[in-house]
């Protein structure tokens, strides 16, 4: 059974204070961290545009490097948020700081030589180990998870600039069904730390107001659930595929060093023949193209799906959320016109719910929706991420993330 704070241990107001001043460090550090970050992915991206067919064809070759010092310095934190969750369930009781580096150059290193990827595992891997390590200062129940909690919110937070969705993020996606709700008063205080860091530093906020004028009648809540059905299966089929390309790379080419080359190869190769730079890096060029009036292709999305879940199943690293983001925002603007609804508005339920479905989080999206396309569509959002969030809760991106219902059973 889940082993929560005991129920006889009441946290003393002193306690709070302590836990809000820490918070508050904490906030002040991911964010500066996360704007170092977040800007350099951002120069990155410049450069490879302006050098797209000098960098990409050496794709392979930075993957080369990836693994070298993966196995060479990284150790235990070469698991990533795999070692973030066995933390947070307490199979591991550290994360080294030396994972911050590592991680984040490992991370530019690919996204420079146009390598398919997020950024979000990252900033929440930072957040984490450098959260963590303010446990060792105090002595109470269940410390060590709510400081990972902490380090989540505000990686997240400092990254994204959605403090909310932040918070929510991190109560919810260790243990499915289950929220850590001890860990709420210093995770929002980290969060909103973090973000308001990270917009100072002058790391900048996507946001894209959607204003429709829309109610909620029988049918168009029909309407709704189909598209949160059809979201869900999308953010599922990222899943299925990166797993099934991870163990069918494993299986076939079992040393990292051939099989991050070889599949560098034929990334670089496609990469290069499709569109040029469109599936290269985070997918913000998709994203703004679906809300900007650029052109989508009807297979944007299935693409930048496979490509990116090639990606990471190859051994290079960056998170999945912001080309979840891109996939759920371009195939959105596809499938509107079929629903007679504002495509701007459906790309914006995209951009939310297929991040819902292959994260198995609820609340989380349905706050980045209010916080990146306006609150005013809350409602909506809530009806297509709830269905997108029931299509399938048995696989997720993280896959030690545990199921709170699975768990009382134990």
């Amino acid at each position: 059974m889940l082993k929560n704070i005991k129920e006889s241990y009441q946290p003393s107001y002193l306690l709070y204070l302590k836990l809000i001043i820490v918070g508050i460090i904490i906030g002040f550090i991911v964010g500066a961290v996360d704007t170092v970050f977040g800007r350099g992915l951002l120069l990155i991206g410049e450069i490879r545009k302006e050098n797209l067919y000098i960098l990409v064809p050496f794709l392979a070759l930075s993957g080369l490097l990836i693994v070298f010092v993966y196995q060479k310095f990284a150790g235990k934190t070469s698991k990533g948020m795999g070692l973030i969750f066995e933390v947070g369930h307490g199979v591991e009781e550290d994360i080294p700081l030396k994972l911050v580096p590592i991680v984040s150059i490992a991370t530019w290193v690919t996204h420079l030589f146009g390598g398919s990827a997020g950024r979000e595992g990252v900033a929440v891997q930072l957040g984490a180990a450098i959260s963590h390590k303010f446990n060792k200062y105090f002595k109470f129940p269940n410390k060590s998870k709510i400081f990972l909690v902490i380090g989540m919110a505000a990686g997240f937070a400092g990254l994204f600039q959605t403090p909310i969705a932040a918070l929510f993020f991190s109560l919810e996606v260790l243990t499915l069904g289950n929220l850590e709700l001890y860990a709420l008063l210093p995770a929002i205080v980290a969060a909103f730390t973090a973000s308001w860091t990270s917009s100072f530093l002058g790391l900048e906020k996507f946001t894209h107001i959607v204003n429709v004028n829309l109610s909620i009648t029988p049918v168009e809540f029909i309407k709704f659930a189909i598209l949160g059905i059809i979201f869900g299966i999308t953010g599922n089929l990222f899943v299925f595929l990166q797993n099934f390309f991870k163990k069918y790379a494993s299986k076939k080419i079992k040393k990292p060093y051939y099989r991050i080359f070889i599949i560098g190869i034929l990334l670089s190769i496609i990469l290069l023949i499709l569109h040029k730079r469109r599936y290269t890096g985070l997918g913000t060029n998709l994203i703004e193209k679906s809300f900007m009036t650029g052109q989508i292709y009807e297979y944007d999305w299935i693409l930048k799906l496979i490509l990116t879940a090639l990606t990471l199943a190859a051994g290079f690293q960056g998170g999945e959320v912001t080309p979840l983001f891109s996939i759920g925002a371009s195939l959105g603007t596809v499938i509107a016109i079929f629903f007679g609804l504002p495509i701007e508005f459906v790309a914006a339920a995209g951009y939310v719910s297929v991040f819902g479905s292959a994260t198995n989080t609820l609340l989380a999206p349905i706050f980045i929706g209010g916080e990146v396309f306006g609150f005013n569509n809350l409602p909506f959002f809530v009806i297509i991420a709830v269905f997108a969030y029931l299509v399938n809760r048995k696989i997720s991106i993280y896959s030690l993330q545990k199921n709170y219902s699975e768990e009382i059973k134990k």
